[in-house]
């Protein structure tokens, strides 16, 4: 049989639409479905550079296959033996999609609703009306209340549920066929109380220290910029695992400010004592005291951008600084490249632009940073 009569056996629904056959129209017929589908050819008929234009219903039935096709287009001799890997592939994804989307039985909900009850309606947050989703609350022994989600499947509890939490570190929760909602929750527990000391740290800085990042921190957030004085903060990475431990520790300001603070640090770090607090271990490394929420105003250490005279840019904040010490004027560090940029006497040497402060017209430099797609 020729390629041509063996495409029209295949897919009698999809039509060259000009003498070259390089472009086919119509439809691939599936389980008595009819999906919309256009494949545009290169001139010498390679299927490795074939274009498939596709329906939203079947781009939507394909999502998550496109390595698959790609991989099919590749090793395929010609169009019909594609459409027929194509065919193959359609069945699988609409199999796949009626037993994801299928119903529980009965027995679901009833065990479902014993669970609930053996657990206490109290550690209850929340239920969707499908019953799919369940919250459930619990409190570690410091009064911390925490939430994990619970996202069932129609086999639970022959499969696992999937789980997501405000954690800085993923939960694992074992898992069998004789588990239920009490595993899960004794679980949680156990983890919230392992997690403790590293939120009785977070905590203590959250309460006696200005904050500048993050602005709404989460029970996930491992990272604190707190602020030391005018335009100078430490950037706090504390690992969650070893919360006493000295964390990653980053000075941020002008170089007149931030030099002896940083040669503190170097200097002092062998004094750190993991039996005190790490805020404690900070002040003394850096021979400083931070400032209180008790006794200083937040827009002490708030400035605005000296270019855009605004202080959050998206969720950025000033953290470029001038190293004048009679400017000190901080910047975004979006703002500053943009004004670096289009001066004449601006130059630039690997990632980093060099020119002058739009204040006081001394020397700075701002790093580019690459955006992440």
């Amino acid at each position: 049989m020729s390629t041509s009569s063996a495409l029209i056996s295949q897919s009698p629904l999809l039509l060259p639409q000009n003498k070259e056959k390089t472009i086919y129209d119509g439809f691939i017929t599936v389980q008595e479905k009819d999906f919309r589908l256009r494949i545009i050819l290169p001139s010498d008929h390679q299927l490795k550079h074939a274009r498939l234009q596709c329906s939203w219903q079947l781009k939507q039935l394909l999502h998550g296959y496109h390595h698959i096709i790609k991989q099919r287009l590749q090793h395929c001799c010609d169009l019909a033996s594609f459409m027929l890997e194509l065919k193959t592939l359609l069945e699988v994804a609409l199999k796949n999609r009626h037993e994801m989307h299928a119903a529980p039985p009965p027995q679901y909900y009833t065990q479902l609703i014993k669970e609930i009850e053996s657990l206490g309606w109290d550690k209850l947050a929340y239920i969707d009306t499908e019953f799919s989703t369940i919250k459930l609350k619990a409190e570690d022994t410091s009064g911390r209340e925490h939430l994990i989600t619970v996202k069932l499947k129609s086999k639970y509890p022959a499969e696992s549920p999937d789980f997501t939490v405000d954690f800085p570190i993923p939960l694992v929760i074992s898992w069998t066929q004789q588990s239920s909602l009490i595993n899960i929750h004794n679980q949680f527990l156990a983890a919230l109380e392992s997690l403790k000391e590293f939120w009785d740290v977070m905590d203590e800085i959250d309460k006696m220290t200005w904050v500048l990042e993050p602005e709404k921190p989460t029970r996930s957030a491992t990272m604190r910029r707190i602020a030391i004085g005018n335009n100078v903060s430490i950037n706090l990475e504390v690992d969650a695992r070893h919360p006493k431990m000295l964390p990653e520790c980053c000075l941020l300001g002008a170089d007149h400010v931030v030099t002896p603070l940083r040669n503190k640090l170097n200097t002092n770090m062998h004094l750190w004592n993991p039996e005190c607090s790490v805020l404690q271990n900070i002040k003394e490394i850096l021979e400083i005291e931070f400032p209180i929420p008790a006794n200083h105003e937040k827009t002490n250490f708030s400035m605005e951008c000296g270019i855009c005279y605004s202080y959050r840019l998206d969720s950025a904040i000033p953290d470029q600084v001038c190293n004048d010490p009679r400017c000190g004027q901080p910047f975004h560090q979006a703002c500053l490249y943009e004004w670096l940029r289009g001066l004449p006497s601006c130059r630039q040497s690997f990632n980093i632009i060099f020119g002058e402060c739009p204040y006081c017209s001394k020397p700075i430099t701002v790093k580019m940073t690459v955006k992440k797609s």
